[in-house]
């Protein structure tokens, strides 16, 4: 464990000490030296006065936001169907998002840029959100949340006279509010580290999110590492700040839909 602790973490205080060290601090000593000698907000100050970071953050915040609300919609809707629904071609449509998992964006990128120019959507936000709207691991994890409800407990709200919403959104949804969590840290994080994509469909800067914001002048930032480890920084911090706010509905998990009393 510590071992596997030092090769995951190790990296990232090494850079969060690096984003707090003056030009006059060598970055480079052996052993690395982790507590800044003289720290400083400088190499913040710094990313934003070579590039607009803040308003490439604020895009990247919107298409995450954005993504997590489509899928935390759209994930709940299709994962409650399959797994509660009785319907003709139930087993195919579950078996379609197992066959998406499979498919590697790289052999899909042309066909969803093409679909986007001629939905004329190029270099939006909105082509950036589109084709991760709603994620097929996502509505598998909501589906096997779902199925692993007591059907008793709807069967009751049946009974009752409850209809399909009334028992999807009084029922099923709030016992499952740790697998919520799961599909928003999955989404958000998804959506805010995508690089690929954004990189392909947007070509005005005014548009970038922050990870093409950051590639994109790495030849300004490639003389100076203490700036490449202030917008590294920048970039992690709301996924880190996403994860201390619903850690506990993550470690929950699909636990929440046992029977309660």
């Amino acid at each position: 464990m510590l071992a596997v602790l030092g090769i995951t973490v190790g990296p990232f205080l090494w850079q969060l000490s690096t984003s707090f060290k003056g030009a006059s601090e060598d970055i480079y000593t052996y052993p690395p030296g982790f507590l800044p000698e003289h720290p400083t907000l400088g190499n913040y100050s710094g990313v934003a006065d070579i590039i607009p970071v803040w308003d490439y953050a604020l895009n990247s915040l919107k298409v995450a936001l954005t993504n997590v609300v489509t899928n935390l919609v759209g994930a709940s809707l299709a994962g409650y169907a399959l797994a509660r629904l009785r319907f003709r071609g139930r087993r195919l449509a579950g078996l379609a998002f197992v066959v998406a998992l499979l498919v590697p964006l790289e052999s899909v990128v042309i066909a969803q840029f093409t679909m986007m120019r001629d939905l004329h959507l190029n270099n939006t936000l909105t082509a950036v959100v589109l084709p991760g709207a709603v994620g097929a691991l996502n509505v598998l994890l909501m589906r096997n949340a779902f199925a692993n409800l007591p059907y008793e407990i709807e069967e009751a709200a049946v009974i009752d006279g409850a209809n399909v919403w009334q028992r999807f959104l009084r029922i099923a949804l709030p016992s499952v509010r740790g697998t919520l969590a799961v599909v928003a840290i999955f989404s958000f994080m998804g959506a805010w580290d995508d690089f690929l994509w954004p990189l392909i469909v947007l070509s005005d800067s005014d548009h970038f999110t922050l990870t093409v914001g950051l590639n994109y002048l790495h030849g300004t930032f490639q003389q100076n590492p203490r700036l490449v480890a202030a917008g590294t920084i920048v970039a992690v911090a709301p996924l880190i700040v996403l994860f201390a706010c619903l850690q506990r509905y993550f470690f929950r998990g699909v636990g929440e839909g046992a029977v309660k009393g």
